[in-house]
């Protein structure tokens, strides 16, 4: 039932009527080559379904594909599977009533850019448990690909963050097969080579699909199908270009575990649980930024170029070990996912502020009014983020240097990081400016859960160490202490804000201190790890993780200020805490 999704269809002809006596049929969902989906009230139980009529003229493969859906239903009952309530026939149709999924199809979130990698990954975990429940009742589902896999707006209860449905070509074990021996059911593009050969079909079908379905979703492309049928067919008799090629900044756990999922031999890929155990292992490595992944361009190779095998001897007990080169490199270099229009008018609005900022806070009267300046600097990053930022800070430290090259030294030694730190995040950029705006109202520490949000441990590793040195320099500026305080012997702010030489030398070596080195680490370090405490797995927990969390980052900075208390560690430790658990708990709902 691939088009139950869909809820927002007008009512038309036909709603109203009543189905097997219980079901008012609301409004059309949908209508494909196997009946109709109405959007049904439940007039017995008060509730909304998803209601499938496929009319009794339809051939009769029609009427049996509905017959193997509601066998197949009877069977399971799990989380990331859509229930089936309910399976009849009236004078008309054969009837199949299941669960209302609100949300979209797989295909449609990729196509909206709605998806992050880890949304990818959690989505893998989720089907994988849902398969391997199928599998254990012996129900081999045979057509796994984006359109049958629902992905519902706010997810009721952990692995139901992705559904499958439509079990109408699925195998059952101990019924009569559905097809005879070499017929072929299923998606050509996302079949097993052994089911599209028609031959014998079991889990490992189901394996490659769903590996299939992720290398897509990962990487902007099935790299099975062709232009035509044809094409499709010959694509399986060679084997999958490696994951890595299209996208080596993923983890590689993930990678590894789905490239070894496409193995053609079903007697040699990987299994169902071996591929979940390294989906869910390389969650809190996976960039955590929605967009859309657009495809790279290869270099042209010979199939046995592009997937070179080569195997070790046996390390015993039957077990090999093989290691897997790639002689071609893409003409380009990889392309990430591209940034959804959602985190680029977030990073669009604090390039903003921190222009709004800048200009009210550091300078002597501006050229232009601080407001007009910072609406027309987000509105130019929405477009050309990286050119907008760069142009901007270039702006601010040439004007500053007129008048306060104090000043406009310690801007620049703020901002000449960001970009070849975070060149590949365009959007956070502006993040460190967070730093000294929570020091501002005691809340300091509550910035590595902040930069913890960020997409991969190397980056939230960045983020953290650059909000401590924002911090720094903050605290040099506007000579008050926003988390650890200034040195004691640093010159006064008057005499140094309009002298480049006694900034130079006199300032910044004064705040280049061990105990600043020592912030950053903590910082780099509480940010980097907290995606790997607080997981979304299980509420208590989260909160229990990210306590602890707290409690160690309060303790490492005030070892740093044995003399003094740091401002507000452990108020802002905990909000920081508290925050990483509910954006973790809102995203998972997302």
């Amino acid at each position: 039932m691939e088009t139950a999704w869909r809820t927002d269809q007008a009512p038309l002809p036909g709603g109203g009527r009543l189905v097997l006596g219980r079901y008012r049929l609301v409004s059309r969902l949908g209508t494909g080559g196997f009946g109709t989906v109405w959007r049904a009230r439940d007039e017995h139980l008060g509730r909304d379904v998803a209601l499938k009529r496929i009319p009794l003229e339809e051939p009769t493969s029609a009427g049996a594909r509905a017959e193997r859906e509601a066998m197949a239903a009877a069977r399971l009952a799990h989380p990331g599977i859509v229930a089936l309530f309910e399976a009849g026939r009236d004078e008309e149709a054969h009837v199949l009533v299941s669960e209302l999924v609100e949300g979209g199809t797989l295909g449609a979130r990729l196509a909206q850019g709605a998806l992050s990698d880890r949304d990818v990954l959690e989505i893998g975990v989720a089907l994988s448990e849902a398969l391997a429940h199928a599998h254990a009742r012996g129900v081999v589902h045979r057509d796994v690909k984006p359109p049958n896999v629902l992905c519902p707006d706010r997810p009721a209860e952990a692995g139901s963050v992705a559904k499958l449905t439509d079990f109408g070509v699925a195998r059952l074990v101990g019924t009569d097969a559905l097809t005879r021996t070499g017929d072929v059911v299923g998606t050509l593009a996302y079949m097993a080579p052994e089911q599209a050969a028609g031959r014998g079909v079991g889990p490992p079908a189901d394996v490659w699909a769903l590996a299939l379905v992720l290398y897509e979703a990962l990487a902007g492309e099935n790299p099975v199908r062709g232009d035509n049928a044809a094409a499709t067919a010959r694509n399986l008799l060679h084997p999958v270009p490696p994951l890595a090629r299209a996208r080596p900044d993923l983890p590689r756990g993930a990678v590894a575990a789905i490239d070894a999922a496409l193995e053609a031999d079903p007697h040699r890929r990987a299994q169902l649980a071996d591929l979940r155990d390294h989906l869910d292992g390389a969650l809190p490595l996976a960039d955590v930024t929605p967009g859309i992944i657009v495809p790279p361009v290869f270099e042209e190779a010979s199939p046995e170029d592009a997937w070179a095998r080569r195997e070790e001897p046996h390390l015993g007990d039957g077990a090999r070990a093989e290691r897997w080169t790639v002689a071609p490199v893409p003409q380009d270099a990889p392309r990430q996912r591209r940034t959804g229009l959602q985190a680029r008018a977030a990073g669009a609005l604090a390039t903003g502020a921190l222009v709004l900022a800048a200009v009210t806070l550091l300078g002597p009267s501006a050229p232009v009014e601080p407001m007009l300046a910072g609406l027309a600097v987000a509105a130019a990053a929405v477009l050309l983020p990286r050119l907008t930022w760069l142009a901007a800070a270039a702006g601010l430290v040439a004007w500053l240097a007129t008048t306060l090259p104090g000043v406009a030294l310690l801007l620049a030694l703020a901002v000449l990081p960001v970009p070849p730190l975070l060149l590949l995040a365009p959007a956070t950029w502006s993040l460190p400016m967070l730093a000294p705006l929570l020091g501002a109202v005691g809340a300091a520490t509550a910035f590595p859960a902040a930069a913890g949000q960020a997409g991969t441990p190397l980056r939230r590793a960045m983020l953290g160490g650059l909000g401590a040195w924002w911090l720094a320099l903050a605290e040099a500026l506007v000579q008050e202490r926003l988390l650890l305080g200034t040195p004691g012997d640093l010159p006064p702010s008057d005499a140094w804000q309009a002298s480049l030489r006694l900034t130079a030398q006199e300032v910044v070596p004064t705040l280049a201190t061990p105990t600043l080195a020592l912030a950053a680490g903590a910082f780099a370090l509480a940010a980097a790890v907290l995606p790997y405490l607080v997981r979304g797995t299980n509420a208590a927990i989260d909160l229990l993780a990210a306590g602890g969390w707290a409690i160690a980052l309060a303790a490492a900075l005030g070892a740093l200020a044995p003399g003094t208390e740091p401002r507000g560690v452990a108020v802002g430790a905990v909000v920081g805490a508290l925050a990483a658990v509910g954006a973790r708990a809102v995203r998972g709902r997302r």
